[in-house]
């Protein structure tokens, strides 16, 4: 009885020594998890404090960064011969993202000019009627414009890319331009194909912003018959009126290839009343310009070499006897450039020089013409000179009869001189891109007839205050 009363005690306190074991497990498991759910808590608190000190500095940033420039509310524009400042647009981008960037930007210009007198320089004035602005002098004038350029490009790693340009103008006359549309795609550093309205290679480059108003130039519609006429290869650069383009080009180390080709109405070269040599151009086809142009650049050294012409034959004329003679084609139109230049001013800006000089030959129908300039830039001062020669081998001598005039033919040689100056005047108010120029320019004309109003060669000259401001 002793033996089975021992073994029920020794059996209750080996019960009671497993449940306390058990017991212990169990309240050591809680405290492990307490523990885990501690640290956890920790943890996303931590979180939860690195998070509001993230969104307090980005608050502190956005209230530091500076607000967006008010557009501009003003615009205006010159119709002037003029080389604009070529600084790129900064611009703001709208959208980035796997379809590609998207970019915003302006370019503000407004003049005040003063010129001795309005219009081309004259050659044979009275002959063509050109009498209704001969005494009109001292012309001041307020003009300029706004552009507004919208730009979207997509490139992949592979280089491939393609985009697009939009820049409309709005100026002081109240009407709505454009400068550039175009579409064009390609591989970076490599080749591109570009369409629409656009300019091609300047080869006959004016330098820093400049205000030369002389005797005209058929790229920009600025011919007018019977004036001095300055040739500088850009009969096909683009950016028509009345058409529009398509390029080629590539690039391969230190060499640079174009093939422009520029399609329009070729009658709308010669300005509004589409006169030529005293005949009025009658359009039968489109005009083609084709226009390669060839560059090498080493350093600060570059050269270029081109040539442009007009490929469709009879695309317009006129016909002799005041209509009604025989056709007579006046289409043929071949130029050819040179320019070299020498640039520093990337390397060294403040005593940088840029030097160009740059010589054109036009041979038309019954014309040849010949022009060589140059201009260096220092310290932003600019001097520049051109001269022109124009060798006027045919003329339409019923013009001259009806106008009763004395004289049996107008064909002759005369030569035109140019002297500009333009001068930068940067960081206005201690912004670094709103800058003024300041320019100026005197023209004038030697030739064998005489201005058939006053006996006596013609001249021209005028000044400029540009306001010029990015955005």
């Amino acid at each position: 009885m002793k033996a089975i009363g021992l073994t029920m005690v020794a059996g209750s306190v080996l019960a009671a020594l497993s449940m306390s074991a058990t017991a212990d497990t169990d309240l050591s498991r809680i405290e492990a998890r307490l523990q885990v759910l501690e640290q956890r808590a920790a943890q996303a608190e931590a979180r939860a404090t690195a998070a509001e000190q993230k969104a307090q500095r980005l608050e502190q940033m956005m209230m530091a960064a500076p607000a967006p420039a008010a557009p501009a509310t003003v615009a205006a524009s010159a119709p002037v011969l003029a080389s604009h400042d070529q600084q790129p647009a900064q611009g703001m981008v709208l959208h980035d993202d796997k379809l590609g960037e998207l970019k915003l930007y302006g370019d503000v210009e407004f003049n005040m000019d003063g010129a001795s007198k309005q219009g081309q320089i004259s050659s044979v004035r009275t002959a063509l009627g050109k009498n209704s602005d001969a005494g009109k002098s001292d012309n001041w004038d307020i003009n300029g414009r706004i552009l507004i350029g919208l730009d979207g490009e997509r490139e992949l790693h592979n280089g491939n890319y393609a985009g697009f340009t939009v820049q409309p103008l709005a100026d002081l006359s109240g009407s709505m331009n454009l400068d550039d549309a175009a579409f064009y795609f390609g591989q970076k550093d490599n080749w591109e194909v570009k369409l629409g309205r656009y300019e091609a290679y300047d080869m006959f480059p004016l330098g820093q912003d400049t205000f030369v108003e002389y005797s005209g130039n058929t790229s920009n519609d600025l011919y007018e018959d019977g004036f001095g006429y300055i040739y500088m290869m850009k009969e096909g650069r683009g950016r028509s009126g009345d058409g529009g383009s398509v390029q080629i080009t590539k690039s391969l180390d230190n060499w640079y290839f174009e093939l422009n080709a520029l399609v329009e109405e070729g009658t709308s070269l010669f300005g509004g009343d589409t006169t030529y040599h005293g005949y009025d151009l009658k359009n039968k086809k489109n005009v083609i310009y084709m226009r390669p142009v060839i560059a090498w650049q080493q350093d600060s050294f570059k050269v270029a070499a081109g040539m442009e012409s007009q490929v469709i034959n009879n695309a317009y004329g006129a016909y002799g006897n005041n209509g009604e003679g025989k056709w007579k084609d006046m289409s043929k139109r071949n130029g050819y450039g040179l320019t070299l230049a020498w640039d520093t001013l990337e390397n060294d800006p403040e005593n940088g020089i840029v030097a160009t000089l740059s010589t054109a030959y036009m041979d038309a129908t019954g014309e040849k013409d010949f022009t060589a300039g140059g201009n260096i830039l220092w310290r932003k001062a600019q001097l520049g000179y051109i001269y022109a020669h124009n060798d006027i081998r045919t003329f339409n001598t019923d013009v001259l009869n009806s106008d009763n005039s004395s004289l049996n033919a107008v064909p002759g040689k005369y030569d035109l001189h140019t002297v500009f100056v333009s001068y930068e005047i940067p960081k206005i108010l201690d912004l670094d891109n709103y800058k003024i120029y300041l320019g100026g320019y005197y023209s004038k004309i030697d030739a064998d007839q005489k201005d058939m109003v006053s006996g006596r060669d013609d001249d021209r000259y005028g000044v400029r205050a540009r306001f010029k401001y990015f955005f």
